[in-house]
């Protein structure tokens, strides 16, 4: 037991005890708010991975839709209501 008390009344070894507790548990890059920031950069790359599968989705049909005519009218008919000059548009909303 002597020889361990030995080593507490050491500066350094205080000090380097007090400093790893101060870095692992107080400081504000303590161990729980990077294990947090590493949880939530997954979460975010994730999204990322989501949206640039999104936008890749949205290229091609705005592609598709740029190449075909007949698409584009379809689209926007259906989608944004329009319609030609001499038609009329009837909206059937289900309850």
């Amino acid at each position: 037991m002597s020889k361990y008390l030995k080593y507490t009344k050491n500066f350094y070894f205080v000090f380097t005890v007090l400093f790893v507790m101060w870095m692992v548990f107080i400081d504000s890059n303590d161990i729980v708010s990077q294990f947090q920031l590493q949880s939530k950069l997954k979460d975010m790359e994730k999204q990322k991975d989501y949206y640039m599968d999104k936008k890749e989705k949205i290229k091609e049909e705005r592609e598709e839709l740029m190449s075909n005519y007949e698409l584009l009218e379809k689209f926007a008919r259906e989608r944004y209501l329009m319609k030609k000059k001499t038609e009329d548009l009837y909206v059937i909303v289900e309850d």
